[in-house]
């Protein structure tokens, strides 16, 4: 029997043609502001891609086919990215994070979900073990 072809979905989550600078520049806190940019720096460094805001608050880099394989449904998305929450960072890196536990050991202070990383702030962990997870994420894509 021949494998059902999905119409890839419609999301709301799209890349738009808002500024990120003017996104970044316009979040109060100086902090988060300049966490903010570092990654957007490691992101844009790691892809080789520009950094392109994803609806009102993610900042994403690249674009890709995404399967859901709890649905089949594909949606075009981003390779990686992430969005500076008031409370946290939160990371989009779609690899399962939880594979290795030894790199999250050494990241140091964040928590996880399915695909997400979530960071209080850059001082928490280590930049050399983020940025190794930003490359491997990558690599999966």
């Amino acid at each position: 029997m021949a494998e059902k072809k999905s119409k890839p979905a419609e999301i709301k989550t799209k890349p738009t043609e808002v500024s990120v600078a003017d996104f970044v520049n316009a979040i109060a806190d100086e902090h988060k502001r300049a966490d903010t940019f570092a990654i957007i720096g490691m992101m844009s460094e790691a892809s080789g891609e520009e950094a392109v805001m994803w609806g009102s608050s993610i900042i994403g880099f690249g674009n890709r086919k995404y399967k859901s394989p709890n649905t089949g449904r594909e949606v075009d998305w981003m390779k990686i990215g992430f969005s500076p929450r008031k409370a946290n960072f939160a990371l989009y890196l779609l690899a399962n994070i939880h594979e290795d536990a030894d790199t999250l050991k050494k990241l140091g202070k964040h928590k996880t979900g399915k695909g997400c990383l979530y960071i209080n702030k850059l001082t928490d962990v280590d930049l050399k073990v983020l940025k190794g997870m930003i490359a491997v994420a990558l690599e999966g894509k």
